[in-house]
């Protein structure tokens, strides 16, 4: 048999087994459950090699080991009815977390000790509705507030700090640290990304989506730039890219209906990596700026959330409704 054939029989056998043409997934997910009603909505890498996670509509914050074992469940020193959301790592070792129905920021230690600060927070018929929380370039966390418009800031002892920014109508949601040294946030209801520096000044960058397009979660690519979601924008929802300079770029060839991006990391391998709230499925932008959707079937209606890179290098998020946290391995 000539060397020619032989080559294409190989070839021909590479393409069967790794699946080709056919977008084959290399990637596993395991679903792990944790105890009804939970309603839990964001996950974060804990400092002990853990994945953290908050309970909005169970009132605690839980830890997971990377296995999927359920280690604790913690709620001591939390008021009660407070709903934690965002949840995110501090500078000083320690988790830090957004009380959106108590108008509270908390701080959760790596052995589980609660505390709970809200001196310095609007008060009113509303209040703060702190949302959004990340660490700051500065030392000090960063939320957004979704009840008044405005940006907090709280140093590692518990002094906080409010900056007017937006307003309630446009609903500040998400936040993070930019690799410029400012920090940048959605607004849920604006059609706009603000940058802010850190002593308070603000810059607004039109998106070109309809306010209704429902911004919410921002995150830093490897590229430089920072990515967000758009639940609503173009019929599927979108996934947005825009640089420190304020260029933006929508992606959304490949995502299918009903879709809804909201949660998006930049993931180990070099894709940015998201969760579609109502397709309930998860995907990753590629380089090229095409999206890919895994096909792991999640179940209708779960809707997930907070996705995350895990100390032990895969992807972790949350189903909301489903009462689950779901673990991605990268090949």
């Amino acid at each position: 048999m000539s060397r020619k054939y032989i080559h294409q029989i190989i070839a021909i056998s590479a393409c069967l087994s790794m699946g080709c043409g056919m977008n084959a997934s290399a990637t596993t997910a395991d679903i792990f459950a944790i105890p009804k009603g939970s309603g839990a909505a964001t996950t974060v890498a804990g400092f002990d090699g853990n994945i953290w996670f908050a309970a909005t509509l169970g009132n605690y914050i839980g830890k997971m080991s990377p296995k999927g074992e359920l280690l604790a469940t913690y709620k001591d020193g939390m008021s009660p009815l407070c709903g934690p959301d965002r949840i995110a790592r501090g500078p000083d070792g320690n988790l830090w977390f957004t009380e959106l129905l108590c108008n509270k920021i908390g701080r959760i230690t790596p052995d589980g000790k609660i505390t709970e600060f809200s001196d310095g927070l609007s008060k009113g018929l509303i209040g703060a509705r702190p949302f959004g929380i990340a660490a700051g370039p500065d030392g000090h966390m960063w939320f957004t507030e979704s009840g008044t418009g405005k940006i907090g800031r709280i140093s590692t002892s518990g002094v906080i700090t409010e900056f007017n920014a937006s307003s309630a109508l446009k609903m500040p949601t998400d936040i993070v640290a930019g690799p410029d040294g400012n920090l940048w946030f959605t607004e849920r209801f604006g059609g706009r990304i603000g940058r802010m520096s850190t002593q308070g000044k603000v810059t607004y960058f039109k998106t070109e989506s309809a306010p209704a397009a429902m911004l919410v979660n921002i995150n830093t690519g490897r590229d430089g730039a920072l990515w967000f979601t758009e639940l609503f924008s173009k019929g599927t929802g979108s996934v947005g890219r825009i640089t420190t300079t304020g260029q933006v770029t929508h992606f959304q060839q490949g995502l299918s209906k009903p879709g809804a991006p909201v949660s998006i990391v930049n993931g180990p391998d070099g894709n940015m990596w998201f969760v579609e709230y109502f397709g309930s499925k998860v995907g990753f932008v590629d380089p090229n700026g095409q999206i890919h959707e895994e096909p792991h079937k999640l179940g209708f209606g779960v809707v997930p959330d907070g996705i995350s890179v895990g100390p032990d290098g895969n992807l972790w998020f949350t189903e909301v409704l489903g009462d689950k946290i779901v673990r991605i391995t990268l090949p």
